[in-house]
């Protein structure tokens, strides 16, 4: 039996002032649920988060700022970690996500266990 590893995906997206109708936030919520309900019935899912749109930047200097970080008109909108047999695997799961189908991005990283 092979031994799965654990992936993070990162999900980018470019943010926008225009508010999602009722109708693009339902057909949205559709997607990420069965986008993440494949994974979990695979018995591949290990967490996943949104991320909300409050947050505050600290910098070495101890100085704050408040917003999120945007590079490159991106920013990070949330993760997953996923359990994969290789990073080719994993990125093929990846390839179904949702934010693809918005312009967005996904990112997939090794997950190193802190011991």
């Amino acid at each position: 039996m092979t031994q799965l590893k654990e992936f993070m995906l990162l999900f980018r997206y470019e943010p926008s002032n225009e508010e999602p109708t009722a109708q693009q936030l339902s057909e949205l919520y559709k997607h990420w649920g069965e986008f993440i309900g494949g994974i979990a019935m695979q018995g591949k899912l290990v967490s996943t988060h949104q991320l909300g749109f409050e947050g505050k930047k600290i910098f070495a200097n101890q100085n704050t700022e408040d917003g999120f970080h945007i590079a490159e008109g991106q920013t990070i909108g949330g993760n997953m970690v996923l359990k994969a047999e290789s990073m080719e695997s994993a990125s093929e799961l990846a390839k179904r996500c949702p934010i693809l189908f918005m312009g967005g991005t996904v990112e997939v990283r090794d997950v190193i266990p802190m011991n």
